[in-house]
Parts: C-alpha cells; sequence; structure tokens
C-alpha cells in the first residue's frame, strides 16, 4: 500500500489526518476525549471539530496536590501585561473577565482535506508563547490562533511538546503586547476549592465559555483516549479532578481558583461528561494539568532543552503505516496512519494502530508494514508492504510506541539506520535521511 508524499510542500496533508486515530479538536472533555480530536473518515473534504479525551479510566494516587510552588514570574510578566489577581474571592462573571483576555482560540488545520480541530492556548508572554494541550495539535500541518485580548489572528508555529505529559508550546508569528495569564500555585489547590473553567467550549470561538466548579479530587491518574476510536489512549498522571463541566473544545483553556490565577490546564472529561455520583446525583467529571507541571515543560521547551520525552521543533517523519507488533512479520494488529513520530492521526505519525497485534503468544520481534508513503524516507529505503521492522536508530522495536519513543529525540534532516525483515525473510538495514512531517 502507497499513497504521495510531497515533502516540498509543507501545507499539504501527509496523508488523511482525521482518520481513525484523533480526530477531533477542543478539549478531551465530553468522554475523556482530547478536546480536540474525533475519529472520522477521510470524506468530506472539509470538517470542523473540537478536542476532546474520553476518560476510560481513573486511578487515585498518594493524597495531596503536586509538588507546586508560586510561578508566575517565570516568563517574565509585567503588570503592565498580565491579568491582575483579585485579593478578595471573585465570581465566575468576574474571574472571565479579567482571565478572558489571556487566552486563545487554537485552530489546527490536517492538511490539504481542510479538516479543522479547535481548541485553547493560555498566553504565557507578550510576545505570543502560548501554552496548550499536545493533543490541541497533534497532527497539525498549519495552525491559527486568535487572541481573545485583541481579537487579531495570527499563525503558530509549534515550539515542542511532550506527548508523554499532554503538553504542546506554540509561538505566534509578529505578537507584540498581548495580555499573559497570571499563573497561580498549584501545590495550594485542595479538595473542595472552587474553580471556573474557560475555554473555546464546542470550538465556536469568540467570548470563552464559562463553567464554574469545585475540585472533587487531587492527583488522579487517568487513561484517556479518542471517543470515536478506542485506540490511542493516553496515560495521565497527577491530575486535578474538578465538577465543572468541560466540554470538547476547552482543551488547553484554564482552570482558575477564586483569585483569578490560573491554576490548571483542561485537558480531559469523562464520556458523555456526566456520571452518576454515590448520592444519585448527576455530576461532571473533569480533569485538568496542574499549571505548575504544565509550565515546568514549557519553560523546558522554551529553552530547548529536548529530553527522551520532549520534543523540540519540527516532528521528524518516516513515511511507514504500521500493521502492529508481530513475531512472524505478518502481524494482524490494527493498521493506522503514515508517519514516522507517532501522532496517532494519520501520515504525522508513525500510525494509527495501537501496535498490539501480534500473530501467535510468542515474543513479538518487530513492527510489520502496512504500507508506506511514496517519495517517503521509508519507501526511499526500500521499505514496502509486508515488510517487518525490527530495529530503529540501533533500538531494537517491537511496536509502534516503541518506534515513536525513539524518534522524539530526532528531528527533519537527521539520519538514522533502520533494519528490517523482508517478505522473503531477509534482513536488511538502511540510512534514512528523515523528513518534516505534521505536528505529534
Amino acid at each position: 500500500m502507497s499513497q504521495t508524499y510531497e515533502p516540498n510542500d509543507p501545507e499539504r496533508e501527509q496523508g488523511h489526518l482525521a482518520g481513525p486515530g484523533f480526530a477531533g479538536g477542543a478539549g478531551y472533555p465530553g468522554g475523556f476525549d482530547w478536546a480536540g480530536y474525533a475519529s472520522a473518515p477521510p470524506p468530506p473534504p472539509r470538517r470542523n471539530h473540537k478536542r476532546g479525551l474520553i476518560v476510560t479510566g481513573v486511578v487515585a494516587l498518594a493524597a495531596g496536590a503536586a509538588a507546586g510552588g508560586l510561578i508566575g514570574s517565570s516568563h517574565g510578566v509585567t503588570a503592565s501585561t498580565a491579568t491582575a489577581v483579585s485579593k478578595t474571592v471573585l465570581t465566575s462573571s468576574a474571574i472571565a473577565k479579567r482571565v478572558d483576555p489571556a487566552l486563545v482560540d487554537v485552530v489546527s488545520t490536517e492538511g490539504d482535506q481542510g479538516a479543522v480541530a479547535a481548541g485553547t492556548g493560555i498566553v504565557l508572554t507578550s510576545d505570543g508563547t502560548v501554552l496548550t494541550n499536545n493533543h490541541v495539535i497533534r497532527g497539525a500541518t498549519s495552525i491559527k490562533v486568535t487572541d481573545v485580548g485583541n481579537g487579531r489572528t495570527y499563525t503558530a508555529k509549534v515550539v515542542g511538546y511532550d506527548a508523554s505529559k499532554d503538553v504542546a508550546v506554540i509561538k505566534l508569528q509578529n505578537a507584540h503586547g498581548l495580555t499573559t495569564a497570571a499563573l497561580g500555585d498549584s501545590s495550594s489547590v485542595r479538595t473542595g476549592d472552587s474553580v471556573t473553567a474557560l475555554g473555546n467550549a464546542g470550538g465556536k470561538g469568540g467570548t470563552p465559555s464559562v463553567a464554574g466548579g469545585s475540585v472533587t479530587a487531587l492527583n488522579q491518574s487517568i487513561t484517556a483516549s479518542d471517543e470515536g476510536s478506542g485506540v490511542n489512549s493516553e496515560q495521565l498522571t497527577g491530575l486535578i479532578e474538578t465538577n465543572a463541566d468541560i466540554q470538547p473544545g476547552d482543551s488547553g483553556g484554564a482552570l482558575v481558583n477564586s483569585y483569578g490565577q490560573v491554576i490548571g490546564m483542561n485537558t480531559a472529561a469523562s464520556s458523555g461528561t456526566q456520571f452518576q455520583s454515590e448520592s444519585g446525583q448527576s455530576a461532571v467529571q473533569a480533569y485538568a494539568i496542574p499549571i505548575e507541571g504544565a509550565e515546568t515543560i514549557a519553560s523546558q521547551i522554551e529553552a530547548g532543552q529536548g529530553s527522551s520525552t520532549v520534543h523540540i521543533g519540527a516532528t521528524a517523519f518516516l513515511g511507514i503505516e504500521s500493521g502492529g507488533s508481530s513475531s512472524s512479520g505478518s502481524g494482524s494488529g490494527d493498521s493506522g496512519g503514515f508517519g514516522g513520530f507517532g501522532d496517532g492521526s494519520g501520515f504525522g505519525g508513525f500510525g494509527q494502530g495501537d501496535g498490539s497485534g501480534s500473530t501467535g503468544g510468542g515474543t513479538s520481534s518487530g513492527v510489520s508494514i502496512s504500507g508506506t508513503l511514496s517519495g517517503s524516507p521509508a519507501a526511499s529505503a526500500g521499505l514496502t508492504e509486508g515488510d517487518t521492522i525490527t530495529s530503529v536508530a540501533g533500538q531494537s522495536v517491537s511496536s509502534a510506541d516503541d518506534i515513536s519513543q525513539i524518534l522524539v529525540k530526532y528531528h527533519p534532516g537527521d539520519k538514522i539506520s533502520i533494519s528490517w525483515v523482508d517478505q522473503s525473510g531477509q534482513s536488511q538495514t538502511a540510512t534514512v535521511t528523515l523528513a518534516s512531517g505534521p505536528a505529534a
């Protein structure tokens, strides 16, 4: 199976990004779905959706919030540009009035099909550094951001991301004088605290939605996945649980305390948004990443400090469609999108399959290939449908996730080795130059 890859056309979708992996946009909520990804088949030519993650499992960890500290000044925010912090408790409407100008609507275009996904972002610097969820920009070939404070729309570039923590930083081009968010103290958050969730609910844009509620638990661990496909699950830990009615599109938005300080980033919500509590009352179950943890990762990204989980700059692209892991080279795992990093949204990453397919009970020894993109690094190396990749960059692999993890530290233009077993059983090795693909 092969499709055409055009490395010199950055605005062209490297395959269908809104495929069976993630294709929604705007806030996880709505079922513990990424608030911005929703699965859907290739047609029609244009599709709008909201980012949202569906929570499929919840585990309570040790009591207490993640270790924190006052972090509002690490980005050089000044009193003239930052949203004001109140000395008294505010109503939700008063909080929204203060914090709204420090939020942005994020619209990610997923290739030439015209599919778009909407989410939210939090302004960290007056020159356009924005914090959002990784799943909000995952698979994007271009990103447009509208600043709520001044109403202007900017082109944004991905600075970096940590997919394992669902944190990303984007930079608005030619922005200046933006209102920035006042960041609070994550460690001071307690169960029962009143909070207000603000974001681009429904991906409608304009004035951010307002959802009041309270903190219902701390340091929560969840498994979240795309509601439509049920694959590409993500494990997130140390989260703030709230009953604020977060909706798809709110992903990347602000969870704010009673004094107008951002203490979390909206990330996921339970399927259907509500559940029955022990008292029999209908309640919302939503989750936010503590702002301290998100801001720490953002600072690392801004400093250009990559790691085994933090990727800086453009995403490396290999151009392979995985069919799952296999002990015999013909695994039956779900086939997914083409790629080389693992965005789960199509051509931008390694693939949308869960990488768990196997043809037997033995230990898998490679990742079977369902196809390659014509003109991609993988195709140029000679990889074809039915081959089984056994190692990437000198490291053995047994799943698409393995390849994704290995490629985190690599960038377009880097050369890496790939070893595989072809359909005739012969071992092959080649050195490829990684191309540039959609954000992972």
